[in-house]
């Protein structure tokens, strides 16, 4: 798997490599809630002339700018400074709270243009979008710009691997989560850092289907939407959808042919027993099934019950990133992590993986409810997108590739 921009749930809150590095940016500037740092494109300049916008994504705690220049630079395609050699100046957005809400975050974003305007040398256009969380922080901003009778001056809005109708994290995962947190937490704050994440504001908005506890549940495929989520998509009606004067690329860290991951439906995918809690994660399938059953030691089994949703972990789409700090731990991975935390001994971990973001929700095309929809070829002709690009295989959500790159730096060259 390519290196990710952003590990998701890798990075502790404020991480800082490891050997102090010098700072790869020419200057940074210092927003409410966020940072900016700016890449000009050459030596020469005072201030942006080309400037793009891309906004970090969903994590726990704030951006940094090392961590997130190192994950678009010095992985499999070097973004930066391919977009710096093409004349373009790069604006990379950080966040004080990766986590808080898209609205309040898009409040960083509208600061973030403002700034970039005032600074710029010249009338050239902006491009304004981010990655995963970043995509949709900069639509809803630039959308709402757009409903206030603001001039963003953005003639292109680009997505790469963003939830447009929503992530998938396995609710069996998530309730596990938190069936960890409410037996143990208290006595190891650090098993219940994964369960503050998936409640987050962000998560919730962001999740097509969320569970905010480990506790006994069924859910039919229409149910479990999050109120935050129908909140969030309700303030993105009201002020367009997507914001309309730009064009809108995307890109998609997953396939448009229909093939998945190879990941089976109703799979074992974890299963720990220990003298503390017992734990049986399977992967998603159709129809009713039981998608998680969870124990501690002095209480009945607790089930997560699923019906009629389709087979999402293995559906074409960008993978669930790995968190190094966990032994490359993913989102089954580190269920696998909490359970051998709480029992001392190893869990059984047969998948680590799987889909993240559907390949039709990042280029916005169907609904990841619908299993037919998942499994075909993408309809362009659907897309609420003007032009996209997707992925030849499966690979992790937001892999910076060569193919993904060049297609965004040629495209932004026409700007």
């Amino acid at each position: 798997m390519s290196k990710p921009v952003v590990n998701i749930w890798g990075t502790s809150p404020g991480a800082q490599p490891a050997v102090a590095k010098a700072d790869p940016w020419d200057t940074e500037w210092e927003l409410r809630n966020g940072t900016a740092w700016v890449f000009y494109s050459s030596s020469a300049q005072t201030a942006v002339r080309r400037p793009v916008i891309l906004a970090d994504g969903f994590a726990m705690g704030g951006s940094n700018g090392h961590v997130l220049y190192d994950g678009l630079e010095n992985g499999d395609y070097p973004f930066i400074s391919s977009l710096r050699e093409s004349g373009l100046d790069v604006v990379l957005l950080g966040f004080s709270d990766r986590s808080a809400s898209i609205l309040d975050n898009a409040d960083v974003a509208i600061e973030c243009i403002r700034r970039t305007v005032a600074d710029r040398e010249g009338d050239a256009m902006l491009t304004v979008g981010g990655f995963s969380m970043g995509g949709l922080v900069t639509r809803y901003a630039l959308a709402t710009m757009e409903r206030q009778m603001e001039d963003h001056q953005t003639s292109t809005y680009l997505s790469y691997d963003t939830p447009h109708h929503g992530a998938w994290l396995p609710l069996g995962v998530q309730a596990y989560a938190h069936f960890v947190k409410e037996h143990w937490g208290k006595t190891n704050p650090l098993l219940g850092l994964y369960s503050d994440l998936v409640n987050s504001p962000a998560a919730r908005q962001m999740l097509r289907w969320h569970v905010e506890a480990g506790t006994e549940v069924t859910l039919d495929v229409a149910a479990g939407q999050d109120q935050a989520r129908t909140d969030f998509l309700e303030a993105l009606q009201r002020v367009g959808d997507w914001p309309q004067r730009p064009r809108l690329l995307g890109v998609a860290n997953g396939t448009d042919t229909g093939v998945g991951n190879d990941i089976p439906a109703d799979d074992t995918a974890m299963a720990a027993q220990g003298p503390k809690a017992n734990a049986q994660l399977r992967t998603q399938g159709q129809g009713r099934q039981t998608v998680a059953q969870m124990a501690d030691a002095r209480q009945a089994p607790v089930s997560i019950k699923t019906v009629n949703f389709p087979e999402l972990d293995g559906a074409p789409g960008g993978l669930f990133p790995k968190a190094p700090l966990l032994e490359d731990a993913a989102n089954f991975g580190m269920a696998a992590a909490l359970a051998a935390m709480v029992n001392e001994q190893p869990a059984e971990l047969t998948h680590n993986t799987s889909t993240f973001v559907p390949t039709i929700s990042a280029v916005a095309s169907a609904d990841i409810d619908d299993h037919t929809a998942l499994y075909t070829k993408v309809d362009r002709d659907r897309s609420e997108l003007h032009d996209f690009l997707c992925a030849t295989t499966n690979e992790g959500h937001t892999a910076m590739t060569p193919m993904l790159g060049e297609w965004i730096v040629a495209q932004l060259q026409e700007m």
